[in-house]
């Protein structure tokens, strides 16, 4: 190894070509965060090294370079490991330049830079060895068109990218400096001095032998890190046994895929989001390891993997790709709105709408080589067991925390058993659990939820709409059924309405006592008051009379679901009814998602559920909520339009200059009364409300369905009545609904 401060000359002016590996990532530097600053740094270098000081310099940070064996004869290359938005950065800057001082007509300047950005043509074997500098192969394409286009460059008609959006600024920015001043010439020497004399770099240069991967890492811990799939990518490649050009062929064969839009997407797993390729590996590699690790650790745990049991490179990419192609497809698959699913795309979408990240890693593994001779109908078993422990959970509101580690541990507990018998093991294993992590409810632990707690305000509505879909698809004889309709129903896109309103004193009897009322306003939350309908009709029917709502659900409504409501009252809906329809679909319930008969879960009666108590100041000194956050109001027009709070760093809500302990508290302080403050307060930066900023950070505690002892009486549920309406678009617009 070998560090100098160099000059741009001293990278550049020699034949040579620096040659970004194809597994660095693609050129991501802007014009806000660096192209702007750049140029700001060297017009004020200029004005010291002309005014006050003319051995000024200005030092643009640090590459890692390591030399390629070449043969005799040919260019002489060197692998960019680190610095290669700065080293194509500093070319374009260079090439802008030569473009503008050749449009002047100022020929000598033009040719000092000349070969700052282009190798001699005596020196060259192929096309490509034009360039100092040949950047990664998603670049490559758009670095030519801009760095090859004969001056003056015509912008317009080259393909846009960011590396001509960068050649474009630097050029438009060149030519309104060097027009700023008396002499464009004089200050064109200038310009050309200072950028091949007076600008450092420390230069870190490595042999052919010395290990460019540790330097890589060590470099890549500073800072805003790779994600994982970028470490991963440079690791395997830079170990790919070979030629450059087999691991090239390798890359755009097994690799390039991840470096599509669906898989950089930036998937939310809590507070973090990770790339969709990121989020694979990591679960790919539980399922290959039988092992429990952060998503923070995969880069370090695949390196363990390759050096301690999948070596090759060339067999390892393939399975890697062939994982991925079958993860992307039952994603993708779990999306559909329309038609039947297979039993894994059904098992994804159900589990995703409960957040279940974790069992990503049993999909991936029930599919991997090993289990090839597994029957198809044994792994849907497994899977049908998996989903009934997983909603159940869901129902109860257990624990969530610690179940990933639960999920491993059945891994391997599976990976000892013959295929035959993974089922029965599975079905087993849980059943043999009587930990709160693990526990499977029973039929009793279910019922007794579903009875006694307000379905609508209890669950969110994503996970409450997948359960009114299933009981929906039940009827209609899928997924395991007859297919007694022509499809099973749409998915993700019915709003959840009460059959009896929220508000259902304007149309509905209202001779009733207190506690009458009371027990009325409990009903009305109860799973037997709920249907699902398309948003329009939700907002047409809203708070109407069982009449109204009864012609339209009849003339409109195909969903067998509602149906069977309406058979079951012809003349009225009451909270009897509800009753009865509640006991029928808990009956449901426990068919689509059967536990083993005899099967009483914890105790057979009440499974103990998940209670934790989250307070502001807890947000804030976690990070997720930040002191001196102001909070207004989530209804931004009437008498709370102009309501306003602050957040202080002990978790109080000021309003004014009155500290208040509980959101709830500040939100009565402004008027808003009988209301969730939770709910009611949103951050106005973000457009957060206070309770889904608590969710987010209970989901990245595995905590996502824990029950919320507030300050305020229904405090986890949602406001009765927001300016004498009921309103249900606490969910992310869900939808009015009556």
């Amino acid at each position: 190894m070998k560090t100098d401060v160099v000059k741009p000359k001293d990278i550049f002016y020699n034949p040579t070509q620096l040659t970004v590996p194809l597994f660095q990532r693609p050129y991501v530097w802007s014009k806000d965060t660096q192209w702007s600053p750049l140029w700001q740094d060297i017009v004020r270098l200029i004005e010291v090294l002309e005014q006050h000081n003319q051995d000024a310099t200005h030092f643009l940070g640090a590459i890692v370079i390591q030399q390629v064996p070449t043969k005799l004869g040919d260019l002489p290359t060197w692998n960019v490991i680190d610095g290669q938005q700065r080293l194509t950065t500093i070319q374009l800057l260079l090439n802008a330049l030569r473009g503008e001082l050749d449009r002047r007509g100022f020929v000598q300047l033009a040719g000092q830079i000349l070969p700052l950005v282009e190798n001699p043509p005596d020196y060259l074997v192929n096309d490509n060895d034009r360039f100092k500098l040949w950047p990664t192969n998603r670049d490559r394409d758009g670095f030519v068109s801009v760095m090859a286009a004969s001056p003056p460059v015509d912008h317009n008609v080259i393909p846009p990218t960011r590396l001509s959006e960068a050649h474009r600024f630097f050029t438009e920015a060149i030519t309104n400096w060097l027009d700023g001043g008396e002499s464009p010439e004089r200050r064109a020497r200038s310009l050309v001095a200072t950028l091949q004399d007076r600008l450092e770099i420390a230069s870190i240069r490595l042999d052919s032998n010395e290990d460019a991967q540790a330097i890589f890492e060590t470099l890549n811990a500073r800072g805003t890190p790779l994600s994982a799939a970028d470490l991963i990518k440079n690791f395997v490649f830079q170990n790919y046994s070979g030629s450059s050009a087999d691991a090239e062929k390798a890359y755009h064969e097994y690799w390039a895929e991840f470096e599509t839009p669906w898989w950089e997407k930036e998937i939310a797993t809590g507070r973090v989001k990770n790339s969709r390729a990121s989020l694979f590996l990591w679960q790919w590699l539980i399922a290959r390891t039988l092992s429990d690790f952060p998503l923070r650790e995969v880069f370090t745990q695949f390196k363990h993997y390759v050096n301690t049991v999948a070596k090759d490179m060339a067999v390892l990419l393939p399975q890697i790709k062939a994982g991925a192609e079958r993860y992307r497809s039952i994603i993708e698959g779990s999306s559909r709105p329309n038609g039947e699913l297979s039993r894994q795309e059904l098992f994804s979408y159900r589990i995703g709408t409960l957040d279940s990240e974790i069992a990503r890693p049993l999909l991936i593994w029930l599919d991997e080589p090993e289990q090839d001779d597994m029957p198809r109908e044994i792994k849907d078993e497994v899977l049908a067991i998996l989903e009934s422990w997983f909603v159940r959970r869901a129902l109860v509101k257990a624990p969530a925390q610690g179940t990933n580690r639960l999920l491993v541990d059945l891994l391997q507990h599976l990976s000892k058993q013959p295929l035959a018998d993974i089922a029965q093991a599975t079905r087993q294993y849980l059943i043999d659990n009587h930990t709160v992590i693990g526990f499977w409810p029973g039929d009793d632990e279910v019922r007794q939820v579903l009875e006694s707690n307000p379905a609508f305000t209890r669950y969110v509505r994503a996970r409450l709409r997948m359960i009114l879909e299933a009981l929906e698809d039940e009827m209609r004889g899928y997924p395991d059924g007859h297919k007694l309709a022509m499809s099973p129903v749409v998915r993700g896109k019915g709003t959840v309405e009460h059959i009896m309103p929220q508000n259902w004193q304007r149309h509905w009897p209202k001779r009733l006592d207190a506690q009458q009322e009371e027990l009325r306003n409990l009903a009305v939350q109860q799973l037997g008051n709920l249907t699902l309908v398309t948003q329009k009709l939700n907002s047409k029917v809203s708070n109407s009379s069982w009449a109204n709502k009864k012609k339209y659900f009849l003339k409109h409504d195909d969903l067998l679901l509602t149906k069977d409501a309406i058979s079951e009252a012809p003349d009225g809906w009451d909270e009897a009814a509800i009753g009865n329809r509640t006991s029928r679909m808990i009956d449901q319930i426990l068919a689509i998602w059967p536990a083993p008969e005899g099967h009483v879960g914890m105790t057979g009666a009440s499974a103990p559920q998940a209670a934790v108590s989250v307070d502001v100041a807890e947000l804030v000194s976690s990070g997720w909520l930040d002191a001196g956050t102001k909070l207004v109001s989530r209804h931004q027009s009437g008498k709370f339009s102009d309501a306003t709070a602050t957040v202080a760093q002990d978790g109080r809500i000021y309003v004014g200059d009155t500290p208040y302990a509980t959101p709830t508290g500040a939100s009565t302080a402004v008027g808003a009364r009988n209301q969730n403050g939770w709910w009611w307060w949103v951050a106005q930066k973000s457009g957060k409300s206070l309770y889904d900023i608590r969710g987010e950070y209970l989901a990245s505690l595995g905590e996502a369905d824990a029950e919320v002892t507030d300050e305020y009486p229904g405090d986890d549920g949602y406001p009765l009545v927001i300016n004498g309406f009921d309103d249900d678009l606490a969910d992310g617009g869900e939808g009015h609904d009556g």
